[in-house]
């Protein structure tokens, strides 16, 4: 039975720097649920500015960072532009994979190793 894969961990390119100037690089970014999607859609910062939906996103699969208590818009507004683009890749490529990960062996090495299963017909 092979488990899904919710939760991942990953290292800021640049890192958010706290207000006492301490530098947070690790991080894991859980995978999104619809209400993650749905419900950032009613609130009014996304409704004058769409844009403002990424930084509403990330906040809620963001799950840690570095020794952070808690990450809000707030965090994510102030991540340098680097990390910023790098969680907005991370998000759509954890959460909109047109394949799907499938463990398999080479028949030659015997090396397991997960590989993508598309459907995009490429």
């Amino acid at each position: 039975m092979t488990m899904l894969k919710t939760e991942y961990q990953l290292t800021l390119p640049r890192g958010y720097v706290d207000s006492k100037g301490d530098l947070h690089k690790e991080c894991t970014m859980r995978l999104a649920t619809a209400g993650d999607e749905i419900q950032p859609m009613r609130d009014p910062r996304v409704q004058q500015n769409p844009g403002y939906l990424s930084v509403i996103l990330l906040s809620r699969v963001l799950i840690r960072l570095g020794t952070l208590d808690a990450i809000n818009t707030q965090v994510i507004e102030n991540l340098f532009s680097a990390d910023f683009a790098f969680l907005q890749e991370t998000y759509n490529r954890i959460n909109h994979k047109d394949g799907l990960g499938v463990p398999v062996v080479c028949p030659q090495c015997e090396h397991s190793f997960d590989t993508e299963l598309s459907f995009s017909g490429e």
